[in-house]
């Protein structure tokens, strides 16, 4: 495996110059336990594989096509090894390392999802056959984390407003809430009381539908990742990556807001939107600016991440400093 140059790690970038905020947080509130092990993640993180290999899926990669358009970019892509070995996912632990070692306990096969809600017919099915219900897209989005790091990922996946056309709503569905596997035996961070289990996250019906709204099943033409929320995970892009929740196993469609994880952690820093807006800070720290991983400065941050005209009109006349 290729060492990477010490100052151009995910871990030094960030740990160096750029204090983790919402570890800061979780500490500050009494709650964050992993100080000993963020001591020594940096090291562990130029020296160990992701904690779930992933397989190749040729079928799948035959089947994929990408799209011209709002579904690409020019940006570099992250490189494989620093998108499976630094990310957010409590679930398995508040440490950037702690996924891609703790992955190998997620179990993916079987798994089913269940939707429900308002929908005229509610129903559980098994991913494989959820999966086979789209023709699946290979499309590169860059992810904005509200931390203020970020990183460009090539998913394979189906759009999700193809997902909610075949749920078939009735008129009341307003909103489509996504729940992630609650587990204990595989999800060891659960076990503690840092957020309110199982994740929980939401969109408006309306940006669910968008086209950019995205279900993830594979990463780099591969099968997902545990560390990335295998085997099934949301990607909307124009928001901050924890809206883009992972593991997910049920998708229900509400007539009301529903309450979502981190709003509930912390309300006034955790809004329910989350778009990428640099003009609205966070109450801690400036979201004007960003550290694209792999890079060693710091780069503007575009609103909606970039993506501002395939999305602002969904926010025509909100206040999005209050709207957050």
């Amino acid at each position: 495996m290729t060492k990477l140059p010490p100052e151009q790690t995910p871990k030094s970038a960030e740990s160096e110059k750029t204090p983790n905020p919402r570890r800061e947080f979780l500490r500050s509130a009494g709650l964050f336990t992993g100080t000993v092990a963020a001591l020594g993640g940096g090291l562990e993180l130029l020296s160990r594989k992701p904690g779930a290999e992933a397989q190749a899926l040729p079928d799948l990669i035959g089947q994929a096509k990408r799209p011209l358009g709002p579904y690409d970019t020019k940006d570099a892509v992250t490189p494989y090894e620093q998108a499976t070995t630094y990310n957010n996912f409590y679930e398995f632990g508040t440490d950037k390392a702690d996924p891609a070692r703790m992955a190998a306990s997620l179990k993916t096969r079987p798994w089913t999802v269940k939707l429900d809600g308002e929908v005229k017919k509610a129903q559980t099915v098994d991913i494989d056959t959820l999966q086979s219900w789209f023709p699946l897209e290979d499309r590169i989005y860059r992810m904005r984390c509200v931390e203020g790091w970020s990183m460009v990922m090539p998913w394979l996946g189906f759009p999700l407003a193809g997902l909610i056309r075949r749920m078939d709503p009735t008129g009341k569905a307003k909103y489509v809430q996504f729940t992630s596997l609650l587990d204990t035996k595989q999800f060891p961070g659960q076990r503690s009381s840092v957020l309110t289990w199982p994740y929980v996250e939401a969109l408006r019906i309306d940006e669910a539908l968008n086209p950019l709204a995205f279900m993830a099943v594979g990463l780099n033409g591969r099968a997902l990742p545990g560390q990335n929320g295998a085997p099934l995970r949301l990607v909307v892009p124009w928001k901050y990556g924890f809206k883009s929740i992972k593991s997910v196993v049920r998708i229900t469609l509400t007539e009301k807001q529903p309450k979502t994880t981190w709003s509930i952690a912390a309300p006034d820093e955790y809004g329910f939107y989350a778009n990428v807006n640099p003009k609205v800070d966070h109450p801690r720290w400036s979201q004007a600016t960003e550290r694209r991983i792999g890079e060693l400065g710091r780069r503007p941050t575009l609103p909606f991440n970039g993506y501002a005209d395939q999305v602002a009109s969904l926010y025509s006349g909100l206040d999005l400093k209050k709207n957050f």
